[in-house]
């Protein structure tokens, strides 16, 4: 790759829902080795632009690239690039734990990659649930097995889709130690997340959506200072107060 190739790169992006414009004229770049804010209230777009990067659905006009890769013409070099978490506990209930990250590198084309899944599970504090079925895990531990998912093919672009909802104190611990670890490694991270301490004690950029349209792209410092606010939640209250 060149080095001048960014991590996430959307171009003047648009989607139209049936009576809803989910995006409108959306342009935002996230450089590699970032730690990002996506942020935005519940209806903003969000999902929405996470899906488009994933390739689960197409735009109406505009183009997103992973890594350089586009995510429509280029979409197996695209989601190589990329492993997503998303908010819903998807699983499989046939499978273990372990057997469930040894079929995700499948996917991937990935043999012997038990060394990495043994890593991955020691770090979410799986290692002891790795032979438990799926549904005998409680929320938690499903979470962390679709972060572990996300992980397993050592994805240079990572999204955490409200990765910490509706889990306990130590598991967030215990997540963002290993993600931050994997952000000094090089991996960038985009997160969207309605914790907003989280994403001000980890982000250095923010993005906020709103009604489909990108309404801040700044680092946490300008943003603070153009909003004339003392915390992210301040900043990130009055621009979504504004909304008509």
């Amino acid at each position: 790759m060149k080095g001048d190739v960014h991590a996430i790169e959307v171009c003047d992006v648009r989607k139209h829902y049936t009576g809803v414009q989910a995006l409108q004229k959306v342009d935002l770049t996230v450089e590699c080795g970032e730690f990002f804010a996506l942020l935005g209230p519940n209806g903003a777009g969000k999902t929405t632009l996470i899906n488009l990067l994933a390739g689960l659905v197409r735009p109406d006009a505009g183009v997103l690239r992973v890594m350089g890769h586009d995510v429509v013409r280029d979409f197996r070099g695209a989601r190589r690039a990329l492993g997503v978490v998303p908010q819903e506990l998807v699983f499989d209930p046939f499978f273990s734990v372990r057997e469930t990250l040894r079929l995700q590198s499948g996917y991937f084309g990935l043999r012997r990659n038990d060394d990495w899944i043994d890593e991955v599970l020691d770090n979410l504090q799986l290692t002891n649930k790795a032979d438990v079925n799926m549904r005998a895990l409680s929320g938690g531990m499903k979470r962390r097995v679709l972060i572990a998912q996300a992980l397993v093919h050592r994805p240079p672009v990572i999204i955490l889709d409200e990765p910490t909802a509706g889990v306990d104190v130590a598991l967030r611990q215990t997540l963002w130690q290993f993600v931050r670890r994997l952000n000094e490694e090089g991996h960038t991270i985009l997160l969207t997340t309605h914790y907003l301490e989280e994403a001000e004690a980890l982000c250095r950029r923010v993005a906020v959506l709103r009604r489909g349209c990108l309404v801040a792209c700044d680092t946490l410092e300008g943003l603070l200072r153009a909003r004339q606010a003392s915390s992210l939640e301040e900043a990130f209250v009055d621009l979504v107060k504004e909304e008509a």
